[in-house]
């Protein structure tokens, strides 16, 4: 198996619902509202796919300045090629397409927050948030 890395900007509402679905983060994302989704593609900055020949098996989506911050909002594996070190690979690629002076954060779903400190992310205690309306 070799996974293919790269930008993709113009990646489809139908692809990126589909890996959402694939991997488990549907059940955090509004998947039944395609203009939303569209929305959250269009303005993000860094969209970085991982795919195993045509397969869409991963995606990266982050908003960024480039020079000081780095939100990676959507961090997705498909279930069946997890533990590949797909997921690792996407943070790198964002993380390079970012620039390695803008600080990368993500807010870790329940189920993975036991990943991150493996793959040498670092926990933050102080994050505030203002909740959607929905």
């Amino acid at each position: 198996m070799q996974i293919a890395y790269s930008l993709e900007p113009n990646l489809s509402v139908q692809a990126f619902r589909d890996i959402l679905v694939a991997s488990t983060l549907a059940e955090r994302r509004p998947i039944n509202d395609a203009e939303r989704l569209e929305r959250m593609l269009r303005h993000a900055d860094i969209i970085v796919t991982a795919r195993d020949g045509e397969r869409l098996v991963g995606v990266s989506r982050a908003i960024t300045d480039f020079a000081y911050c780095c939100y990676l909002s959507d961090l997705a594996v498909d279930i069946a090629y997890q533990h590949q070190g797909i997921g690792k690979r996407l943070i790198a690629e964002t993380r390079t397409k970012a620039g390695e002076r803008a600080t990368l954060t993500l807010v870790s779903a329940p189920a993975a927050e036991t990943y991150y400190p493996k793959i040498g992310m670092k926990r933050h205690e102080s994050c505030w948030t203002i909740p959607r309306t929905s």
